[in-house]
């Protein structure tokens, strides 16, 4: 029987044993590959082109996210499962908005890690049983809001500038941005001109303001 390749990106060598392990003892799944950055997630995905991908949100050289962002945009019939020790809404509703089709917190259990995998094989979303009701409710909320008029702006962008929208409002500096996205500065800072122009705002204050209404980022980690 086939079995379906996985490749495991987290930074903590340990986390990644353990997946590993769990994965290789199931009958449907095989790791074809691990990585410990963003980067390295996006050279193994265009290599290896696996079925599926664990994703950790928190990497050392980019969000995951993002990454998940590259990957799905270059390969969409990848499976992208994020895997996190943060159940907040905001990366939650970042995850499936760049694409991911699950969404896992750490602390969940080997048989629920594996139903998500499932669910993600057969072309199915899932969301961690463990993901309080809370949380749902104000997803759900955080969806309706869409609709808005500062949403349909945001709408106006299109991907590559939401990607540098969200890196700009954190406070990542341009040429960070341009080594992360592959691009050269000059392109990074026609995005960003673009995009400010489209969201009209005129200032990188009112940018993280506009970001920070949006759910796009976590003000209390912006520096």
């Amino acid at each position: 029987m086939h079995k379906k390749s996985v490749l495991i990106v987290d930074d903590h060598p340990l986390f990644r044993d353990g997946l590993k392990s769990l994965v290789e003892r199931s009958t449907d799944y095989h790791t074809i590959g691990e990585a410990g950055s963003g980067a390295e997630a996006l050279a193994l995905a265009r290599e290896l082109q696996p079925d599926l991908i664990t994703m950790d949100i928190s990497l050392p050289d980019m969000s995951g996210i993002d990454a998940a962002r590259e990957i799905i945009m270059e390969f969409p019939k990848i499976g992208v499962l994020m895997l996190s020790m943060h159940p907040k809404v905001e990366y939650i509703s970042e995850a499936f908005k760049a694409g991911a089709r699950g969404y896992v917190v750490k602390e969940t259990t080997s048989t629920r890690l594996i139903q998500a995998m499932d669910a993600l094989s057969r072309g199915e979303f899932f969301l961690d049983g463990q993901i309080s009701p809370e949380t749902v409710g104000k997803l759900m909320a955080g969806t309706r809001k869409e609709h808005g008029s500062q949403d349909e702006c945001y709408g106006l962008l299109s991907p590559r500038e939401q990607q540098v929208m969200r890196m700009v409002a954190e406070g990542v500096p341009t040429r960070e941005i341009a080594r992360r996205l592959v691009l050269s500065v000059k392109t990074v800072d026609n995005h960003r001109t673009n995009l400010m122009r489209k969201l009209g705002v005129h200032s990188k204050i009112e940018l993280v303001k506009y970001a920070a209404k949006l759910g796009l980022i976590d003000v209390d980690s912006w520096k």
